[in-house]
């Protein structure tokens, strides 16, 4: 037996020897235990002796702008499949860019060619788009309509743009995102192209949604809607928003009246997507974040470092 605390010359000659052999040559146990004429199991002891004692020290780096310890923590603790912390700069442009590009990076991993692909207008999610090399050759859907943003990009033409990569036709309607009255809302998804557009959704297996707080300068439909809705909003206790699709602190599905005005996916529709892809940046939207987390509304999340970190301290994590 080879103690570890203190090795004996000749052993630590030996696990020197094998350590070099196995970590930086690349050579096999049984390869070692043959050219140094002992037991492959006394290779593996030896190798296990030499991380004891320090003869190896191993050191784990992340590279390419993301914390591996950090998002494994999160996707620990918040169940998900997936999770992509950013280690990049806090200011907003820069952060969607760097969360989008680490997005198109998870979709290409997730999507496969029997997959449904569907989206939604946020900026996140353009950047997301605008880095995004190719698709696998699926349909892509949209899922919520319009907002009248300066400079910005409709959902129509990022579906469009989606699907021109996948070299596939886009499901796309031409609808406001929201409309002034339940009523309107509910007369516009009833007219026929917009009736078949949005039956695809049914169809989507892989949805991205990027999450907003209910607070000014971090939700587009807060910083669309007046002062009487966004109280309205309040009341019911949401904290943050996907999609239109609504939540308050627990991650419980709310449904202010709002939401009767919107031509998006509802709430029990995301709910049955298999793969939800949740972008999101900024640590001002960590109770929003955890409570669409806490709700089981993403499998997957991509975010920034100071979000992450301030998921994981209100985890406990």
């Amino acid at each position: 037996m080879i103690e570890t605390e203190s090795l004996r010359a000749t052993d630590a000659v030996l696990a020197s020897e094998a350590a070099r052999r196995y970590y930086l040559a690349g050579e096999s146990k049984v390869d070692i235990a043959a050219a140094m004429h002992i037991s492959r199991f006394k290779v593996a002891r030896l190798l296990e002796a030499a991380r004891a004692a320090g003869i190896v020290r191993i050191e784990i780096v992340d590279r390419g702008g993301v914390d591996g310890e950090l998002s494994t923590r999160l996707r620990t603790a918040f169940g998900l499949r997936r999770c992509v912390v950013v280690d990049c700069p806090d200011d907003a442009p820069r952060l969607r860019a760097h969360v989008g590009s680490a997005g198109a990076d998870v979709l290409l991993d997730v999507v496969g060619p029997d997959d449904v692909l569907g989206l939604p207008w946020a900026r996140t999610v353009s950047a997301m788009l605008e880095a995004l090399p190719a698709l696998p050759p699926v349909p892509v859907v949209q899922l919520s309509g319009s907002m009248a943003i300066p400079g910005e990009h409709s959902p129509v033409d990022m579906v469009r743009a989606a699907a021109a990569l996948a070299g596939q036709d886009a499901n796309v309607f031409y609808a406001p995102f929201i409309l002034d009255d339940a009523e309107s809302a509910a007369a516009l998804r009833r007219q026929p192209a917009v009736a078949a557009a949005m039956a695809e959704v049914d169809r989507v297996t892989v949805a991205v949604m990027s999450i907003g707080a209910w607070v000014p300068g971090h939700s587009t439909i807060h910083d669309a809607v007046d002062d009487a809705v966004r109280a309205d909003v309040a009341a019911t206790g949401a904290v943050g928003e996907a999609l239109g699709v609504f939540v308050d602190a627990e991650g419980r599905a709310v449904h202010p009246e709002l939401v009767d005005r919107m031509v998006t996916i509802g709430a029990e529709q995301l709910r049955r997507v298999p793969e939800r892809v949740a972008l999101a940046t900024g640590a001002t939207k960590v109770a929003a974040v955890h409570a669409f987390l806490t709700g089981g509304w993403a499998t997957t999340l991509v975010t920034d470092r100071s979000l992450a970190t301030a998921l994981a301290r209100r985890a406990g994590a």
